[in-house]
């Protein structure tokens, strides 16, 4: 399953983990929900923040959303909540946070995990990693918001696998906030801060989107490991999930 080697088993990993859960563009911290009882019921600490202009908190979506209004909304949880050897996991659009917040925050780290997540470098935005008719198209459509959002893509983009998934996602996918696509990501030092950090791709199917991503990850020598579900593995497969980022928690370095 595993493309590099896993690091060797970290000492005093038996007590109870803390997992904080960043979610996707669109998304909100709800899709993280059954992978979160999973790893509660084995007594873990599990905190799923939903991002400023998402999910629940869409109804504070303005113009003045950035990146950087993103991993304000992480870095808080870890800071007021006072967590330490977290685990930060980022899906898809989230790991713009995890790097975020890696950066500001190592110290109350433990490992990050990008979950077949976006890599943009530092002084990127993700208009800098799409194609200049994609960016025209987008920013068209979101003349429709007032130049406020970007509307969801169709639920099936998402890699899901049955028309049960597909309904309740697209009945919960919510716009998503322009200036976190606009916005560059601002990073002080090299991506992941030099912390423990694991790529998780998804494979069944494989996310076009993220091919750039993919190809920094594997030039970068960061650990990788292979999911065989879709983008949205928190949905399609949150028992392997949530397995899965147990056993990476109890091998982090």
């Amino acid at each position: 399953m595993s493309s590099a080697p896993l690091a060797p088993l970290r000492q005093a990993t038996d007590g109870p983990l803390c997992f904080v859960l960043v979610h996707g563009g669109f998304h909100g911290g709800w899709c993280w929900r059954e992978v979160a009882d999973r790893l509660r019921g084995h007594g873990h600490r599990v905190y799923t923040p939903t991002q400023t202009g998402c999910g629940e908190r869409s109804h504070l979506l303005t113009a003045d959303i950035t990146l950087d209004t993103f991993i304000d909304d992480i870095a808080n949880v870890l800071i007021w909540e006072d967590l330490h050897d977290v685990v930060l996991v980022g899906h898809s659009f989230g790991g713009n946070a995890v790097s975020g917040v890696a950066d500001r925050l190592p110290q109350r780290i433990r490992q990050l995990v990008y979950l077949d997540a976006i890599m943009l470098q530092s002084g990127q935005s993700m208009f800098d990693q799409l194609s200049p008719e994609v960016v025209q198209a987008r920013l068209k459509a979101a003349q429709a918001s007032g130049g406020l959002s970007i509307d969801p893509p169709p639920a099936e983009m998402f890699g899901l696998k049955t028309p049960e998934q597909v309904r309740d996602l697209a009945s919960r996918l919510t716009p998503h906030p322009l200036g976190t696509y606009t916005s560059p990501l601002k990073l002080r030092h090299p991506i992941g801060h030099d912390l423990p950090a694991v790529y998780i791709q998804c494979t069944d199917p494989v996310f076009a989107g993220l091919q750039s991503s993919r190809d920094w990850v594997r030039a970068s020598g960061m650990t990788t490991v292979e999911l065989k579900t879709g983008h949205d593995a928190m949905i399609t497969a949150p028992d392997a999930l949530a397995d899965l980022l147990l056993a990476l928690a109890r091998r982090a370095d």
